[in-house]
């Protein structure tokens, strides 16, 4: 990941997605991303369209693992250690041996640099607006909303 100015609401929802995706699909996790405030968007190498059934199923499990208001903590730990736990692949060398790991509960782990919720209740409703298909990658594109205020 590059240092980039992430939001921390949609950054942590990017992890819940794609650990979904990982967990549905065995796709690995995003290979590129654009994360903003607003709406994000998020690659996955898939080797069909995805139906409307199994984005439905996609959200409503991202919202499931919200609703359970996890609490999102991160430890540094060698790079021996990260590489146990988690896929260091996209990971550069200048990351140096003290690796930061994020887990947001018992969903997810991965090594990363971007700010986080320190708890998924503050994501809020977890949306897709839409997804297509092209040369073997799904893109899903994805807001959140927060119902009753406004947006944090």
């Amino acid at each position: 990941m590059n240092e980039k100015e992430y939001d921390p609401q949609m950054h942590s929802a990017e992890h819940l997605l794609n650990q979904t995706m990982v967990r549905m699909f065995d796709c690995g996790r995003t290979f590129s991303s654009h994360i903003e405030r607003k709406k994000s968007k998020c690659d996955y190498r898939i080797n069909r369209p995805l139906m409307q059934e199994e984005l439905q199923e996609i959200e409503r499990r991202v919202n499931e693992v919200i609703e359970k208001h996890l609490d999102v903590t991160e430890t540094f730990v060698t790079r021996t250690e990260a590489a146990q736990i988690c896929n260091l692949s996209r990971l550069p060398e200048s990351a140096g041996d003290h690796i930061r790991v994020v887990r947001i509960g018992d969903y997810d782990v991965c090594a990363c640099i971007g700010p986080h919720v320190q708890n998924t209740r503050e994501i809020g409703k977890f949306i897709i607006l839409s997804s297509d298909y092209h040369d073997g990658v799904v893109r899903i594109r994805f807001k959140r909303h927060f119902p009753n205020h406004s947006t944090p």
